[in-house]
């Protein structure tokens, strides 16, 4: 299911090679691979195959796929330094870690990150939606990144804390 849901990403992708902005169609494939990523998680729980590779790669999806979806906002011009916080906070701090090796011990699960994630992801879909206008796209923006970056300021200190 979470290659179906990186397949689905490849074509989001191909839009940033072409003249397409936020558009129908990239709402639309958005929208499934968020709730393919609900099911995902269901059957694996369900059918017993939940494994720590699995849950890497899910989070790791997820992590392009709001990486991809904030490109495309971008290069339609539909936000600022809010789209860089809700597509490359992963990043940064991946990044951060080879600075600050204690950045890369394990975090235990979280709802909290679990829904924040959900959170990010719908937002940046409905973001990518034609007919959402202006005014209420850029305050939706502002507070999804608000709480992305609350919630990495959070593991981040409990990480400095247990080095």
């Amino acid at each position: 299911m979470t290659t179906l849901r990186l397949a689905l990403m490849a074509g989001l992708a191909a839009g940033l090679l072409g003249d397409r902005g936020a558009d129908w169609s990239i709402f639309a494939v958005a929208m499934l691979v968020l709730l393919l990523d609900g099911v995902d998680g269901w059957l694996a729980r369900r059918e017993g195959v939940a494994s720590e590779f699995g849950a890497r790669f899910d989070m790791e999806v997820d992590a392009a796929l709001a990486a991809i979806l904030s490109l495309v906002l971008l290069v339609d011009g539909r936000g600022g330094v809010d789209l860089l916080v809700l597509g490359g906070a992963r990043y940064a701090f991946v990044a951060a870690s080879f600075v600050l090796p204690w950045l890369s011990h394990p975090l235990a699960p979280s709802l909290r990150r679990k829904t924040i994630c959900v959170l990010q992801i719908g937002a940046l879909a409905v973001l990518s939606a034609p007919i959402l206008p202006d005014w209420s796209a850029r305050p939706l923006a502002v507070v999804a990144a608000a709480f992305v970056f609350w919630s990495f300021a959070r593991d981040i200190r409990r990480l400095a804390a247990t080095r």
